[in-house]
């Protein structure tokens, strides 16, 4: 027997206290294993998650907010050079992979629990990356420019937000916004 303050507990109700708490945990991990696998089954089959993982720019077209985007991306010149991953995630494989999944996160979440707007605005990390890859392919014609603005915060994205979308493409009465501190 063993004590418990100045009352003895029963060592057959120890070992029911025990197990007990080994069964509800067996059954809290059950539960949890079951709905990680469920969601994703349901993610990668059903809602084509796998085809995020690759770099075709079909991919964010399931979306049907997309869809408008994806067709000025096809009709855009930036169509024959480069494709979303080209633009909206970093260029090198662990960068690409990380905010490929933040955003995969966040965008099921979305999805998931509230409306989306028809006009989709870029920003934070995001419109940083993509920043970043209007001036790394476009480095010669970057360093023109701001060779005489030098001392001030441009941003590509301030005057150029539509360039790889084309105009064209989006919804009647919408803008591509964004929130950079440049296009304040």
């Amino acid at each position: 027997m063993s004590r418990r303050g100045d009352k003895k507990i029963p060592f057959a109700a120890v070992v029911t206290i025990i197990m007990a708490i080994k069964i509800r945990a067996a059954v809290f991990l059950a539960l949890a294993v079951g709905v990680t696998l469920g969601l994703g089954i349901y993610t990668f089959v059903y809602a084509k998650g796998y085809s995020y993982l690759t770099n075709n720019p079909a991919a964010c077209a399931n979306c049907h907010v997309m869809q408008e985007y994806y067709s000025g991306w096809m009709k855009s010149p930036h169509h024959a050079v480069a494709g979303c991953n080209d633009c909206h995630t970093p260029h090198d494989m662990v960068g690409k992979y990380a905010i490929k999944a933040a955003n995969g996160f966040s965008h099921s979440l979305a999805f998931t629990i509230g409306p989306i707007p028809d006009n989709i605005v870029i920003k934070g990390y995001n419109e940083r990356v993509t920043e970043g890859a209007c001036r790394s392919c476009h480095a010669a014609l970057v360093d023109a420019i701001e060779g005489p603005h030098s001392r001030q915060d441009i941003s590509c994205l301030s005057c150029h937000a539509d360039v790889g979308h084309s105009a064209a493409s989006l919804v009647p009465g919408s803008t591509v916004s964004v929130t950079s501190s440049a296009s304040k």
